[in-house]
């Protein structure tokens, strides 16, 4: 597997750019359709349907933060089954980004919003029980153009990695991750090819593609024509270029979090604040929701502070008889899984639905435990919330 992206490798890395062909090759094409290629071959199945690990003595599954993303809830039913052989009760809703989908009656999505009191985005996760589809009409618009107009993101990022007008971000982006000109062209070149293979394409792509990930993934798939080091330090600089473009992305688009909570609470549902750890100010909105994650794989450093700030805010009885609840998010995207082993992110690959190792943590577990917390518990009062 090839090392991860690091930026402490040394700056120079040779490119013979007048050996890459500036228009659409056959290779090109080749694997820019592979990429987004959402079938799933043989061996891909039994690789959803067979974990490499499973959990026999895990009794209880919360799995309320996921995302199935291409692949059919069938293989994942299978998977889950494989991975908690012996569990004796579950509560399972995935939560796609912008889309509703539907697991054995409980539907869920992760929507993008913005928080206008804090100037910025945030996201929720949304939950039902049963969810008459034909009442959520102005819910599944509201999510359909959210989704979108996140999916805008990705030509904005191809514009700037591509687009003599965002020269400037471009060498932003140099400058913060030490890349040469030649890595900066040898990028651009890349990005103008995909976008060229999106509007070629466009008719037959999934609306999965049009994401920002389409662009890591394309990058990794050119590995075994220019090698891991040159491609490592693209994806180090494609990425900074990214982050650049999420900073200066418009939030007048999106809907309030206040407007999606009121339109998802006269529907019934549940609601949960997702990973705040990285957008602190959400916690001080004293918005309307059941729950708050306090641990995701990319939300670690702050568990017990925030199993704390939860306990304190249900003692000053903020919330009224209806306590927040501890929710953890596996935050697992089963893309992840399906793809080339030597593409793989290892830390996105090891995520499984419903794992959640910090509910084992013997520190997070003394403070759940003395606050009278467990799984069990916030799987029996969250099903009764969504119950009505």
């Amino acid at each position: 597997m090839p090392d991860s992206p690091n930026p402490t490798e040394p700056r120079c890395v040779e490119i013979d750019l007048s050996a890459i062909d500036p228009a659409v090759t056959e290779d090109d094409e080749r694997d820019f359709l592979r990429i987004n290629d959402f079938s799933l071959t043989p061996e891909q199945i039994q690789r959803i349907v067979a974990p490499a690990r499973v959990y026999p003595r895990q009794e209880y599954v919360l799995a309320a933060h996921w995302h199935p993303e291409h692949v059919p809830m069938e293989l994942l039913r299978q998977r889950i089954n494989a991975l908690y052989p012996n569990r004796v009760d579950e509560l399972i809703i995935p939560t796609q980004h912008n889309v509703l989908m539907e697991y054995d009656g409980c539907q869920g999505v992760e929507v993008d919003c913005y928080s206008s009191g804090f100037n910025r985005k945030v996201q929720l996760l949304i939950h039902f029980k049963g969810l008459d589809l034909e009442r959520a009409d102005v819910l599944q618009s509201m999510l359909r153009h959210t989704h979108r107009y996140r999916a805008s993101q990705l030509f904005e990022y191809l514009d700037a990695l591509a687009e003599p007008a965002f020269e400037d971000r471009r060498q932003k982006a140099a400058g913060r991750t030490n890349a040469e000109e030649e890595l900066v062209t040898f990028v651009r070149l890349q990005a103008a090819k995909i976008k060229s293979l999106i509007l070629t394409h466009e008719a037959d792509l999934p609306d999965d593609v049009y994401k920002n990930k389409l662009v890591r993934n394309y990058l990794d798939a050119l590995r075994s024509r220019f090698g891991d080091r040159l491609i490592n330090r693209a994806q180090v600089y494609a990425k900074a270029v990214k982050d650049l473009v999420k900073e200066e992305f418009s939030l007048s688009y999106f809907y309030r979090a206040s407007e999606v909570i009121e339109e998802a609470r006269a529907l019934g549902a549940g609601i949960v604040i997702p990973h705040p750890e990285q957008f602190w100010p959400i916690l001080l909105a004293d918005y309307d929701v059941d729950g708050i994650e306090v641990w995701n794989p990319q939300s670690q450093l702050y568990t017990e502070f925030l199993i704390n700030v939860v306990n304190r805010r249900n003692r000053m009885g903020w919330h009224g008889k209806r306590p927040i609840l501890i929710f953890m998010g596996d935050d697992c995207h089963m893309s992840e899984k399906t793809r080339p082993m030597t593409e793989q992110d290892p830390d996105k690959a090891a995520r499984e639905i419903g794992l959640q190792p910090a509910w084992h943590d013997f520190s997070i577990r003394k403070s759940l435990i003395i606050n009278g917390m467990s799984r069990r518990k916030i799987i029996d009062e969250y099903r009764t919330r969504l119950a009505g």
